[in-house]
């Protein structure tokens, strides 16, 4: 009787899955994290701390040039809609953001909304810092 309780109960839930239009692909991406393309500063920061990593919407300059991105036209958002520059390597040689051995500093555009990259840029370390700039890397502000 149990057995028989149980089987028209998932019978019932499975079709009302199917008929509410929901997918295999669907429920899987219920456990993953949102993510907007306009994204700003506290909003990415938050996403590092707690991933670890940027969100999915970046790549970086390499997957964008292998995508036909050319930088002096301006073109990310028709080669890679919805897609931000981000993860590459940001070298520190002014030495403005702190220094300490063995850590490695990364960049990701912030307010990215399509054509020429803007001068807004988040700074994160490979030891949980996170700056931010909104003058092209002449000054920072901690944001964790």
């Amino acid at each position: 009787m149990f057995f028989r309780k149980f089987a028209y109960t998932l019978v019932i839930i499975l079709a009302a899955l199917l008929l509410s239009g929901c997918t295999s692909e669907s429920l899987r991406d219920l456990g993953s994290p949102q993510v907007s393309e306009d994204m700003g500063f506290d909003e990415v920061a938050d996403y590092i701390s707690e991933h670890n990593e940027l969100p999915p919407n970046y790549i970086t300059k390499k997957e964008a040039r292998e995508l036909g991105w050319e930088p002096s036209e301006g073109n990310l958002h028709e080669v890679a809609p919805g897609k931000s520059i981000g993860g590459d390597v940001f070298g520190n040689r002014e030495g403005l953001l702190p220094k300490k051995k063995g850590r490695i500093w990364y960049e990701a555009d912030i307010n990215y909304s399509g054509g020429r990259r803007g001068s807004d840029r988040i700074l994160y370390s490979n030891d949980g810092l996170i700056y931010q700039t909104t003058d092209h890397y002449k000054s920072f502000e901690q944001l964790k």
